[in-house]
């Protein structure tokens, strides 16, 4: 992994497309990278304007974020259209809502194909349903392929929260479970997976708290809702100088003369692997993107 190929998605903040006040702030903002909300926040009215609008937003030159795009779903009357107009913007990926199975993306998938694409129109998955974790495992896999253009999961709490019945606890308890499951898929399928928002965009203690969690589960980053959540998110998913320390010690090590080729070595008093050195060079190129 190099820094050309990582890129980082600490913070990632939903705007809506009908809001013309934060679409204007966006060039300024230090998030990782912005959603562009097609969907829940779009009244059925506005749907149609505020596609149209998407091309205009994405060829902002000003923009420095990575910038993604969210339907509505394909099964909706308006899936169709929005896929086929933001796909011609060129955003950096489009997010598919109410996905279920693996179906889903791959029909996504063939529009794309079908209609010329290109190969940098990557998709998007909002895990957000029962159903979709359920076969999470199968749409995970989807990932080690290619032409699935299938990079990364965002994680639906508050539709997961609401289709379940599940208690919305503070320290998300009976959602931790599941969260697992979809980091779990995500690293088998070799998807990037960020976690779902916080609702209170107020409290940023409990915020700062939920964003831990998160890195400590295996997310790369966090959805958010307002700006004054980026900069926690972004120090909470950014890799700490101890760890930065540790893992460049670890590379150190094995670029000895006297390490070459081996399997195994010693390091201040303890066994280091192989696995190891990967994993050290996956956290010295995102602290390498991070800082660029």
């Amino acid at each position: 992994m190099t820094t050309e190929t990582y890129r980082p998605r600490r913070s990632v903040l939903y705007v809506p497309a009908s809001n013309e006040k934060a679409l204007a702030k966006i060039a300024s903002l230090a998030c990782d990278a912005v959603i562009i909300d097609l969907e829940d926040a779009v009244l059925p009215a506005d749907k149609k304007a505020a596609r149209d609008k998407v091309a205009g937003i994405l060829a902002n030159p000003e923009r420095r974020c990575e910038m993604v795009v969210r339907i509505n779903p394909l099964a909706s009357e308006w899936g169709d259209d929005d896929l086929l107009a933001v796909a011609r913007a060129e955003p950096g990926g489009i997010l598919l809502p109410k996905i279920g199975t693996p179906r889903d993306i791959l029909e996504a998938g063939d529009l794309l194909d079908d209609n010329a694409a290109p190969d940098s129109v990557k998709l998007w998955a909002m895990v957000e349903t029962p159903r979709a974790l359920l076969n999470i495992g199968a749409i995970a896999e989807l990932g080690r392929d290619p032409a699935s253009r299938l990079n990364c999961f965002v994680a639906g709490t508050n539709d997961l929260v609401k289709s379940t019945g599940i208690l919305a606890t503070p320290d998300r308890r009976y959602l931790t479970p599941w969260l697992m499951q979809l980091v779990l898929a995500a690293r088998a399928g070799g998807l990037d997976v960020i976690d779902g928002v916080a609702n209170n965009f107020r409290d940023l203690d409990g915020f700062t708290r939920e964003c831990a969690e998160g890195a400590a589960m295996g997310f790369d980053g966090k959805s958010l809702i307002h700006p004054a959540q980026i900069e926690p998110a972004n120090r909470a998913f950014a890799p700490s100088a101890g760890a930065v320390a540790e893992a460049q010690a670890i590379r150190d090590a094995f670029a000895r003369p006297e390490n070459a080729g081996k399997a195994v070595i010693a390091l201040d008093g303890r066994m280091v692997e192989r696995l190891h050195l990967a994993a050290a060079e996956k956290l010295l190129a995102k602290a390498a993107a991070v800082r660029a």
